[in-house]
């Protein structure tokens, strides 16, 4: 059993847990609005809680737009939860109504108990550094892109670092989607950082997660379709999926370094979970309560081709000589 709204669609989502307690927070928007592509300019944050990731009680809502003429209140978006001095701490995406939805930046908002969520009072807190990552210029791409942050502790250093969705600065315009870096000395003071992944494959990769596998560092993230140039990645390793290659599907890659912060080059390059039709979305790797790991998605394309916006339920994960790959049901 996975998660269906009945008056709204759910999609981008990130998952933290408390004790017993699995709180998935997610984006949604009516499903009154007719068309799906409407989604993202109507949406919220969405929050609901599991023990066993089957079965879900819906919550209140965690965050939806901030006041208007705020940095915000357009759009609140995907995000990332994270402990944080006793309590919670979330990094969330925004964007504005007076630029038009076109700037991406990154707030926090802290909570004692993930349900009451307070914006911080110095938001954003991180907005990309344009001496490395791509500045709004229509002529170029139709947005800045810097959303989708995924916090992490580095395993040496303690410290957190923040994945981003991002774009670099030169380069074939739909080739220049990285995963951008940043780390913290704490939860509202950030320092950006060179990105992970090299440019030439993609508009973007979105929904970044990153996972220890085995002594091996895997980097997931999400792309609808294949490569737009023709500096695409390789092939790569396919192990006994179908005979397309991973790079022309639409779904949740993955690329592996030895060490949290790369570099992770695309000679590395397979998928979690994907197919040509672009049945699922965003996927994500979870800790099961009995240990073992499995992989959330959102389903996006039914098998006529109509948006779906629900959370699936939970697919088994195997690890192999290329890395995880999760078994859709």
């Amino acid at each position: 059993m996975g998660l269906r709204l009945p008056d709204k669609w759910l999609w981008d989502f990130w998952v933290v847990r408390s004790g017993a307690d699995y709180h998935l927070f997610y984006l949604q928007a009516p499903r009154a609005l007719g068309d799906p592509e409407h989604r993202h300019w109507h949406v919220s944050i969405g929050h609901a809680v599991s023990q066993d990731l089957c079965r879900w009680s819906v919550l209140p809502d965690a965050l939806g737009p901030g006041p208007a003429g705020s940095w915000d209140d357009y759009t609140t978006w995907t995000g990332s939860v994270f402990p944080h001095d006793g309590g919670w701490a979330m990094l969330y995406t925004g964007t504005s109504r007076r630029e038009g939805g076109q700037v991406q930046r990154i707030g926090l908002a802290l909570s004692d108990d993930l349900l009451t969520w307070r914006r911080h009072t110095d938001n954003p807190v991180l907005t990309a550094d344009h001496r490395l990552y791509e500045a709004l210029d229509r002529d170029v791409w139709h947005e800045e892109a810097w959303r989708d942050p995924w916090v992490f502790r580095h395993p040496e250093s303690g410290q957190l670092h923040a994945l981003v969705t991002a774009r670099a600065r030169s380069g074939d315009p739909p080739g220049r989607g990285v995963i951008g870096l940043a780390r913290a000395t704490s939860a509202a003071d950030w320092e950006v950082l060179p990105s992970i992944t090299r440019p030439g494959a993609y508009g973007h990769m979105e929904i970044p997660q990153l996972v220890s596998l085995g002594g091996r560092w895997y980097l997931l993230f999400s792309v609808p379709g294949p490569p737009v140039t023709a500096a695409g990645p390789a092939a790569g390793p396919a192990g006994d999926m179908e005979p397309a290659s991973p790079a022309t599907l639409t779904g949740t890659h993955v690329l592996s370094a030895e060490g949290p912060l790369g570099p992770f080059e695309w000679e590395t390059h397979t998928v979690l979970l994907a197919d040509v039709a672009g049945s699922w979305y965003g996927a994500k790797l979870v800790e099961a309560p009995d240990g073992s790991l499995v992989c959330l998605t959102w389903l996006n394309h039914d098998a006529q081709g109509r948006f779906v916006g629900e959370l699936s339920e939970p697919m088994e994960v195997v690890v192999g000589t290329h890395g995880p790959r999760a078994v859709a049901y």
